[in-house]
């Protein structure tokens, strides 16, 4: 796509008042091996009668204001000159990268629909930090005009520096501060750094942690991803298709709690997915998906509180028992890792991510990230609400996205290998299949 957009102009923003030199330790969580990457949000909004007439300037002045409270942003991640593997952050203003740019071709219809490779998205950032230790911003943002007059806001965030709900808060600040409307509530939000909260204690027991456990690869696993194309796909869940997924797992299953909507749907994508790719029946799955700490830790850490405070949930099975014990038994594995993690489990985990550099294997794995809670859909900048949310690439890790003006509605994207792809969508749309 590189001929679909054109940038403009690249500008440094630096925070709009004085911030504190310093260098700033990442907890054992942000500096994780499996978290040195960007994630990269996609907000695609409408057009309005006069779209550039003021637009970028606000942003980047927004931009700069939001960098006071969050000045970690503006600065760069690297490694502790100790060799003991953990990062820090050296803040000393050097600011966040803004890009304009403009596409002769897309528009906003485009994204009603999956891109048809998975990066054909990918100039909407056109700084793709490779290694977020190499010195590029932690944070870079990206308008692009769009041939109908609507505009595509692409924000990079070093995962190093902020998990999904941290993130999600900084950029309701940008947002409140383009309109220059903060409220209340906003100017009294906290930002709190506070990563020692999160630094490895004593533990009495050092717990199982499947998610870090190696399994043998019966099939080629890692291979064929890596080597056989992958085809986005988008499926929408409105309330009455998760509903129907509740119902089936319980009617099925041999125990009568109830289930949550994500629950029963990533258990659901998990199963179709496990059984679209015709794997052996001995191999071992695995589901990981995101379970918040914030309030499973003792004492639960502060409101405003935007690092990494996540760990990695692990469902575990054999692919017989996935495709044949049905929907409930799959969320059934989904409800237990989730309930897993309490204080204890959490402080294991730091301890393991920090002596032994414990880091997800990515055989049998299916990766599941759940943005629909973020507040992504309400992002007003200025133009008014998003009439689209997602990432700026369409990857093998599945997405639960929100869907603008549906608050009861997800939309799943997940990548697929290309011999697998008809008979996964066939299975995700039909549950009882």
């Amino acid at each position: 796509m590189g001929s679909l957009v054109h940038v403009k102009e690249a500008t440094v923003i630096t925070p709009s008042d004085q911030t504190p030199s310093s260098v700033l330790s990442l907890s054992a969580l942000d500096s994780q091996l499996f978290l040195r990457f960007t994630i990269e949000y996609l907000l695609v909004y409408p057009p309005v009668s006069d779209p550039e007439y003021s637009l970028s300037g606000r942003l980047k002045s927004a931009l700069s204001r939001a960098l006071v409270p969050y000045f970690p942003f503006s600065g760069r991640v690297r490694e502790k000159p100790d060799g003991g593997g953990g990062l820090e952050v050296n803040c000393r203003g050097q600011g966040a990268l803004f890009l304009e740019a403009v596409s002769d071709i897309l528009t906003c219809l485009d994204f009603q629909k999956p891109p048809r490779h998975v990066t054909s998205w990918r100039k909407l950032l056109s700084l793709h930090v490779i290694d977020v230790l190499a010195g590029a911003p932690p944070l870079v943002v990206q308008l692009t005009w769009l041939r109908d007059g609507g505009a595509a806001l692409a924000v990079g965030v070093n995962h190093c520096v902020s998990d999904g709900i941290g993130s999600a808060e900084f950029l309701t600040l940008f947002a409140e501060l383009s309109k220059d409307s903060l409220s209340q509530t906003e100017l009294k939000r906290k930002h709190l750094w506070d990563r020692q909260l999160l630094m490895p204690s004593p533990i009495r027991d050092s717990l199982s942690h499947p998610e870090f456990n190696r399994v043998p690869d019966l099939c080629g696993f890692v291979n064929r991803f890596n080597a056989e194309r992958l085809v986005p796909t988008s499926v929408v869940f409105e309330r009455q298709k998760l509903n129907e997924l509740k119902k089936l797992a319980s009617r099925l299953g041999e125990f009568n709690s109830k289930h949550t909507s994500f629950e029963v749907l990533s258990a659901h994508v998990w199963r179709s997915w496990a059984r679209s790719l015709n794997l052996p029946s001995n191999q071992v799955l695995k589901l990981l998906f995101s379970v918040n700490i914030r309030d499973r830790v003792k004492p639960s850490l502060p409101s405003g509180f935007y690092g990494n405070a996540f760990v990695v949930g692990c469902a575990q099975t054999t692919v017989k028992d996935l495709t044949e014990k049905g929907l409930s038994y799959a969320t059934m594995l989904v409800k237990q890792a989730k309930e897993r993690v309490g204080d204890e489990y959490v402080r294991s985990v730091v301890e393991a991510v920090s002596k032994e550099r414990a880091s997800p294997d990515s055989v049998g794995v299916l990766i599941l990230s759940q943005w629909s809670r973020l507040g992504l859909e309400k992002l007003d900048f200025g133009l008014g609400k998003p009439v689209h949310v997602g990432s700026v690439c369409c990857d093998r890790y599945c997405l639960l996205l929100p869907i603008p003006e549906q608050n009861d509605a997800v939309k799943v994207m997940v990548a697929v290998p290309s011999s697998s792809v008809d008979t996964y969508e066939n299975l995700v749309t039909s549950p009882n299949a």
